[in-house]
């Protein structure tokens, strides 16, 4: 008796199929319906959908390709548990009035005299702490660009040392969404992806450093008037949040288990509760609130009643307090889900293997293997415009060539956060770009050349994969 003959391989156009629908129903979406983020669930389940009838196309049934999908999503499930947990830290230490009082500190340190290295560092701080970019130009960097305003400082300057602070902060802080779906996509630790992060951002953070510093920043203006710009924040601060130093005690519990090497989970977890403890007992919140905190988010419902009118009346107040919660990641979670659907489909039948080894044919070595993943990267990213599933797919795309050249994961994490993560806020159409340029008042364009962190990343990336393969800034495996 004759066996069953292998099918033959897919072709190229028919591989790359799922994505092109995913390419097409994103850009036609937005530009025809208002499903908004919702668009992007329903183009990678549609890819998906197209990715699975080709598998059974080629007798591959569902088992396979749901088994395929599960296993992708078992091994980095631990970091999932990272990812919803870091919704109920953040919504912790709002309720502990951490994350106000970083607000605050930050608004007291801003030195008028040295605006735009302020600013960066200002932007900088914040976005470790809370693990947000937007969260950081949404409060600190709104406040810095009154600031600018009533200085007669560069808006655009201003604009790009607030990104480029955010988007540092927002690279090298666990608490980062980015961060954390960067290492799930290519399998990396995150605590490694972190500290490997440390050899393309140092210089970066450097450079902007040194150029923010030298820059003069006030060009006439009355800085009372500057003052008077940013004291409403700092006076509700006071007012709802009594900002004390044992508002650091929460963040010194992460860096302490970041120190001792904890299970992130745990050292989140740990955090967590100090933090809604010390809500319960030293803030006027209940218990209560400090479960619908954790589970839901701050509100400002929480707040004494004879704040409320107060805190309304400030959107930027409004901004900064109401977030986190665990709930606020299931969005997060179910793109998740959905791009792991549309990667086992794909990788049952064969149209991964058949894309991987299109993409990795020219490539030689480090230096182009690295390029063609940031190319991608930024190529899918200006199709999707959303990050987190730019990040997902690139990671899955190109693990197998990272592994044939025994290269750690931290590589390829590191090489989709240098592309995507930071190329992301400075495309005038992605998601990204539109929030900055709106929040801040400044055109993408306009603040595009003074986002110089963003700009380095992708610069040093390259010159570590090309100049010095074996350094230690080349993570290779045993």
């Amino acid at each position: 008796m004759s066996e069953t003959a292998p099918p033959a391989p897919l072709p190229l156009w028919l591989a790359a199929l799922p994505l092109i629908i995913l390419l097409t129903v994103f850009a036609g979406g937005a530009l025809f319906t208002e499903l908004g983020g919702t668009l992007v669930v329903v183009a990678i389940l549609l890819a998906a959908v197209i990715a699975g009838l080709i598998g059974f196309s080629r007798g591959i049934d569902w088992q396979q390709m749901e088994k395929a999908a599960v296993d992708k999503f078992g091994d980095v499930f631990p970091v999932v548990l990272i990812l919803l947990s870091i919704g109920g830290l953040i919504g912790s230490w709002m309720l502990c009035g951490t994350i106000p009082f970083f607000v605050w500190t930050g608004i007291h340190l801003i030195n008028p005299d040295y605006l735009y290295v302020s600013a960066f560092l200002a932007a900088s701080i914040m976005s470790i702490f809370t693990g947000s970019s937007w969260a950081s130009a949404g409060t600190i960097g709104v406040a810095l660009m009154g600031l600018a305003t009533v200085m007669d400082a560069s808006l655009p300057i201003t604009a790009g040392a607030v990104i480029s602070g955010a988007c540092f902060g927002d690279k090298m802080s666990p608490l980062s969404d980015s961060t954390n779906i960067s290492a799930i996509a290519a399998k990396a630790d995150l605590y490694q992806h972190i500290s490997h992060m440390v050899y393309t951002a140092l210089p970066s953070f450097l450079i902007a450093l040194v150029v923010f510093m030298v820059v003069p920043s006030a060009s006439g203006g009355d800085q009372s008037n500057a003052l008077l710009a940013t004291a409403a924040m700092q006076k509700l601060i006071e007012t709802t949040f009594s900002p004390a130093w044992w508002q650091l005690l929460p963040p010194g519990l992460v860096i302490f288990a970041i120190v001792r090497k904890w299970p992130p989970v745990i050292g989140i977890t740990y955090s967590t509760v100090l933090a809604l403890a010390l809500a319960v007992i030293l803030q006027p919140f209940a218990l209560e609130d400090a479960v619908n905190a954790y589970l839901h988010g701050f509100t400002i419902e929480m707040l004494p009643a004879h704040l409320h009118s107060e805190a309304q009346a400030n959107p930027a107040f409004l901004q900064l307090v109401e977030r986190g919660g665990l709930y606020s990641m299931v969005g997060t979670l179910v793109v998740i889900i959905a791009a792991f659907l549309l990667a086992g489909a794909m990788q049952a039948s064969g149209a991964l293997t058949v894309l991987i080894q299109a993409m990795l044919k020219q490539v030689k070595g480090i230096f182009s293997l690295v390029l063609s993943t940031m190319i991608s990267g930024i190529t899918l990213l200006s199709l999707t415009s959303h990050g987190g599933v730019t990040s997902l797919i690139v990671g899955n795309l190109y693990q197998p060539g990272y592994q044939a050249r025994k290269l750690a994961p931290v590589n390829l994490s590191r090489s989709i956060e240098d592309s995507v993560t930071l190329m992301d806020p400075v495309l005038p159409w992605t998601v990204s770009g539109l929030f900055m340029a709106a929040t801040l008042g400044v055109a993408t364009v306009d603040y595009l050349p003074w986002a110089l962190f963003c700009l380095g990343g992708p610069v040093f990336s390259l010159l570590w994969a090309g100049l010095l393969p074996r350094s230690a800034a080349i993570k290779h495996l045993p």
